[in-house]
């Protein structure tokens, strides 16, 4: 038994590892292919593509190209004859980077970027166009008890309409909202009530250890658009649940001598860790009792011990029909959808970015290659179609983040370009050898706080 769990866990490590490398292998070669393409379109001559970083291990010269696969597959570039990085041949001068009008440059840097927005476009139209598309509607379902959620009042059965002012059309959305504004302040969210009303619920969490826990991803918000039966449907092993004789397809009844609905009794079963209580539960229309003794856990922000016993239930399926809706739409539907999608997440990136200089996002939301390995290997265990849909959101941060004005990335140099154009002169060499330091320094501060958030995240949390 012990060999065949060790063999899924490398199976599993296997797949993630291959899952990150085909991803940055597609999204880094498009990206740098983008920049090739325009930079031959217009008359550059280039030296090198490679993909990854440090000595090549592998290259190969084609159509006067050095083509290269390097060990760090964290980037790439694209090599261009260009008179500042050395001697320049007086053949190859025409032909250099440097000198060709500021439009021709920003056209060769634009590119890269341009190519990753264009490519979630047509991810999403393959995911949406082959494998449908499934909306989860905007429903709280359940509510977590201790979580920022339930200190704000969300109720089972509320329709989450809009946060913030912004209007929301599913679930994901709604949450990634509420997400990205806990450390801007309140955060103010109308839902409809079950009883048809409308409804504010105020998330007051800035700079609290909850909010925190949420952007490490070491919590949830607390609330899941899925509403559970009464039936356990799962029962862990080793856990107090099956020592306490509970299988799949009970139902707990009554606990501590009173009649419980399923929220009642896990309620109960966290205000009560450690703590023996007795219950009756029914399996195939018997009435049976048992001690049920929760575990006591902590939680991540270590302010609270709560109690576990190791049961999930079983989905309410008149539920999950009424939030989750799935269909195939047209090929002009799934573009158009692509198209939307791509927009959103950029939008939503550049505003995150946004937020973050003016102090109101976390730094623990910035992500790097580790967590992005995680969720690649986890996308693609579920399916093909979350593994491209991961991909198109990946393609689109890099897009972005490359757009930004940060020296060392091309919106960098888009900036310098677009100013060389209005002045008619670059700017002069020593301001771009700051400019370069100071964007060098800023990449650098923040791939190392990538690398700790994703440790802390990954396996501190």
């Amino acid at each position: 038994m012990a060999f065949y769990f060790n063999r899924l866990i490398m199976l599993s490590f296997i797949q993630t590892v291959l899952a990150f490398l085909v991803a940055i292998l597609l999204l880094v070669s498009l990206h740098e292919l983008g920049h090739l393409l325009v930079a031959r379109w217009c008359g550059i001559k280039v030296l090198r593509f490679s993909v990854g970083f440090g000595k090549p291990f592998y290259t190969k010269v084609w159509r006067n190209i050095e083509w290269s696969l390097a060990p760090i597959p964290l980037g790439g570039y694209v090599k261009m004859v260009d008179t500042r990085e050395g001697k320049v041949a007086e053949a190859d001068l025409p032909y250099a980077f440097d000198k060709q009008h500021p439009l021709k440059r920003i056209a060769v840097v634009v590119a890269g970027p341009l190519v990753n927005l264009v490519l979630a476009i047509v991810l999403y139209f393959v995911a949406f166009g082959v494998g449908g598309v499934t909306e989860i509607r905007p429903y709280v379902g359940t509510v977590q008890t201790p979580s920022i959620a339930s200190k704000a009042g969300f109720q089972a059965g509320d329709k989450i309409l809009r946060v913030n002012g912004v209007s929301v059309n599913n679930f994901a959305d709604a949450q990634t909202e509420i997400i990205l504004n806990l450390e801007s302040g309140k955060v103010l969210v109308d839902v409809e009530t079950t009883t048809g009303s409308t409804a504010q619920r105020i998330i007051d969490a800035k700079g609290s250890s909850e909010a925190e826990n949420v952007a490490k991803r070491q919590a949830s918000l607390g609330i899941s658009p899925m509403k559970h039966s009464e039936i356990i449907g799962f029962v862990a092993p080793n856990s107090p649940a099956e020592k306490a004789g509970l299988q799949a397809g009970d139902q707990i009844t009554v606990m501590l001598h009173q009649n419980v609905t399923w929220q009642e009794w896990s309620k109960i079963v966290r205000e009560n860790a450690g703590r023996n209580l007795p219950i009756t539960y029914v399996r195939n229309g018997v009435s049976h009792t048992s001690t049920l003794r929760p575990e006591p856990v902590e939680l991540p922000d270590r302010s609270q011990i709560v109690g576990r016993v190791g049961l999930a239930a079983q989905a309410d399926q008149a539920w999950a029909a009424q939030v989750r809706h799935h269909y195939t739409p047209t090929l002009s539907q799934a573009w158009q959808l692509g198209w939307e999608k791509t927009h959103h997440y950029a939008a939503l990136t550049l505003g995150f970015f946004g937020k973050l200089i003016m102090g109101q996002a976390s730094l623990s939301h910035i992500s790097g290659p580790l967590t992005i390995a995680d969720v690649a290997g986890q996308t693609v265990q579920i399916g093909w179609q979350p593994y491209v849909e991961f991909l198109a959101l990946v393609s689109i941060s890099l897009g972005v983040m490359n757009l930004l004005p940060v020296p060392m990335l091309d919106g960098g140099h888009l900036v310098y370009y677009t100013w060389e154009l209005i002045r008619g002169k670059p700017l002069s060499q020593r301001a771009q050898e700051w400019g370069l330091r100071m964007g060098a320094t800023l990449m650098l501060m923040m791939m190392l706080l990538a690398f700790f958030n994703d440790i802390t995240r990954l396996f501190l949390g």
